[in-house]
């Protein structure tokens, strides 16, 4: 029997209230009881609208990347050429931005590293999101190529796994090493890329 909510406002309540704490905490690190206290629900009224702790986590996830795609996108879009769309992805990323992403980091980097060997399903929600990411930066240089912005001979998928890669990278050092020589490094080697590929 398919499961149904009990209602879709009291849902929405608990993943608004819950997405942060999955994405600092993780679906292991994040008890019933954080859940009742990040939410002011009981257990019941929790799980009358999700199946288990899994399906929170979830719905979290979801949660968390169209809130961060949303922001790169509202950035992207904004701007009226190819190479400055393509920056926009890197620079709302770079720690000085301050951007409002979910507290915590990428939620894509966070959901990966914990679900890659104990949650099949939220890894494979990660991968789509991270799939479609590389797929909408890749969009993005193919009509920069169509445009006369970016050389014909560019690789876009090429182009768009060194962008993420390098960004996601820079997030890594920036949380483990705290070194922003390193960070800066990473983000400058992103922006010389897409400055490789522009048409002069």
């Amino acid at each position: 029997m398919k499961f149904v909510p009990k209602s879709e406002t009291t849902r929405r309540h608990i993943i608004e209230s819950t997405a942060a704490l999955f994405n600092k905490k993780g679906v292991l690190g994040t008890s019933v009881s954080d859940l009742e206290k990040a939410t002011g629900l009981t257990r019941g009224s929790i799980y009358g609208n999700f199946e288990n702790k899994e399906a929170v986590a979830l719905a979290a996830f979801e949660y968390n990347w169209e809130l961060k795609r949303k922001i790169l996108f509202d950035g992207s879009d904004s701007q009226t050429n190819c190479e400055d769309k393509l920056l926009s992805h890197v620079l709302l990323h770079h720690p000085s931005a301050k951007t409002a992403f979910t507290p915590g980091g990428c939620p894509l980097q966070n959901t990966t590293m914990e679900a890659d060997d104990t949650n099949d399903l939220l890894r494979s929600k990660a991968a789509s999101a991270l799939l479609s990411w590389t797929k909408e930066l890749s969009e993005i240089i193919e009509k920069g190529v169509k445009n006369g912005e970016f050389k014909v001979d560019t690789d876009a998928l090429g182009v768009s796994l060194q962008i993420i890669a390098l960004i996601e990278g820079a997030a890594l050092f920036a949380r483990a090493t705290r070194d922003m020589r390193l960070v800066n490094q990473l983000f400058d080697a992103a922006k010389k890329i897409i400055g490789e590929i522009r048409l002069s």
